[in-house]
């Protein structure tokens, strides 16, 4: 058995940058890793998806321009997408190799599991360190679909694998994986159903961002079926038959399936050196991510963390941190998110109902894409810019942003809200016009009576 300081297991985007840290810092680091390097994230999550989607979106865009006065007639190479997707994916996972080779991580290409207490092994190796962080991320829950096993369906981890267009694409699920990847589709061609369990898409968002989304997708020609659950599956010739439980058939030449993500930690046999597990399998942490263990940490999803690159990315600087002496804690920063539809959403800090839910006297206001000028000259209508109080501090608790690159506007709420900025801060702002971020202040506004729209003369 070989000695280290640390041993990483997983290299997603939290175990790589504190692998490479305590490496390059002169400590003994082990990092085991059971498939490509770079994790979910470069492999088969925010790399590819998103290089698919500049495809994507470019070609939903020009399909689009008619109602500017422009008429193009779309053709998409779907190989030569691919083939491009998969480029990046690769230079990128090139990248964490020579990070790791040139910050002396010794890289174990193996499945790990714990063999004692503090003790790790995988490869025919077997290492003891005092510090141990466990890395391994989320993979997709498959649900138990009657004909389901055994047919060439699709998850996000092989989708960027496919060669040709499947004509026709049903995709199962309603949450980011499925809207990204299902528009997307669309866009570059294929006809695409969704089918939705509940009865709005992205169900942890309000209702009427999912009512945006849905008037979006129709827009691109995709079906969408709510309030519905797959009874049975059938692959035949080529084609997928997927039975509704309202009776209705869909058929389609690839089914994807995003119906959640699960934890993998079913192989790290936790038990043998005292992590504990919750009942659905995340890895049980406290505030400075030591798990049941002593010198023992988890980060990133698989410690139940929220499931987006750069929350992991901030639980790598987090723990550096901890173990260095300072006094962080795995929820210390605002978080926000966004999802690549088109539009995207932007979402930061809270809504209305949970702040009310957390005994917070708060108060919302809501600016629709219609009233911006840049939205109106651009054509780019659907949507809304929401901001949420405390009508006690006034400071800013969230916002949700609906329409055309919103995934970076909301930074300006994040580092606002970060920052423990009043509303007024915002509102006294002055932005450039005619721009999208020319209407956060106005949105402040609101809060003082002042709706008028950003085009002057509306």
């Amino acid at each position: 058995m070989e000695t280290a300081d640390v041993i990483v297991i997983g290299s997603g985007q939290g175990g790589i940058p504190l692998a490479a840290d305590f490496a390059s810092s002169g400590r003994n680091v082990v990092l085991f890793e059971r498939d490509a390097l770079g994790g979910s994230c470069i492999n088969y999550g925010c790399t590819p998806s998103k290089a698919f989607l500049a495809s994507a979106h470019a070609a939903g865009r020009a399909a689009h321009a008619a109602k500017l006065g422009i008429h193009v007639q779309v053709e998409v190479n779907f190989s030569t997408v691919m083939e491009r997707v998969r480029r990046i994916r690769s230079q990128f996972n090139q990248g964490v190799k020579r990070r790791l080779d040139s910050a002396g991580v010794r890289v174990v290409c193996a499945e790990a599991a714990f063999t004692g207490e503090r003790i790790v092994s995988g490869g025919g190796m077997t290492v003891q360190a005092g510090i141990i962080v466990i890395n391994t991320g989320t993979s997709s829950t498959i649900p138990d679909f009657a004909g389901l096993a055994g047919t060439p369906y699709l998850t996000n981890r092989n989708f960027f694998d496919l060669q040709q267009i499947p004509p026709r694409l049903l995709v199962v699920g309603g949450g980011y994986i499925a809207l990204e990847l299902g528009q997307g589709m669309a866009r570059l061609g294929s006809q695409t159903e969704l089918i939705v369990r509940g009865d709005h898409l992205l169900a942890q968002e309000e209702s009427d961002v999912s009512a945006v989304l849905a008037d979006a997708f129709e827009q691109d020609g995709i079906g969408l079926h709510f309030n519905v659950t797959v009874q049975q599956v059938a692959y035949t010739n080529g084609v997928f038959t997927l039975t509704l439980n309202n009776g209705e058939v869909l058929d389609g030449e690839a089914l994807l399936i995003a119906t959640g993500r699960k934890p993998n930690t079913q192989v790290l046999n936790s038990a043998v050196t005292g992590v504990e597990l919750d009942a659905q399998g995340f890895i049980k942490i406290d505030e400075q991510f030591q798990t049941t263990c002593a010198g023992i940490y988890a980060i990133g999803d698989a410690a139940k963390q929220p499931a987006f690159t750069h929350v992991s990315w901030e639980d790598y600087r987090r723990l550096k941190a901890i173990l260095c002496g300072e006094q962080r804690t795995r929820n210390d920063r605002v978080l926000g998110y966004a999802v690549y539809t088109e539009p995207q959403v932007g979402r930061v800090g809270m809504t209305l109902e949970q702040a009310h839910k957390q005994g917070i006297t708060a108060n919302e206001v809501t600016l629709p894409m219609a009233h911006i000028a840049r939205s109106i000259e651009w054509g780019h209508d659907l949507g809304f810019y929401r901001m949420v109080i405390d009508t006690d501090t006034n400071l800013i608790l969230g916002a949700t942003l609906v329409g055309y690159e919103t995934a970076e506007l909301v930074h300006v709420f994040l580092s606002l809200m970060e920052a423990k900025a009043t509303w007024q801060v915002l509102e006294q702002s002055v932005h450039i016009h005619p721009t999208y971020g020319e209407a956060l202040p106005s949105l402040a506004r609101l809060l003082v009576g002042d709706d008028m729209p950003t085009c002057p003369n509306m």
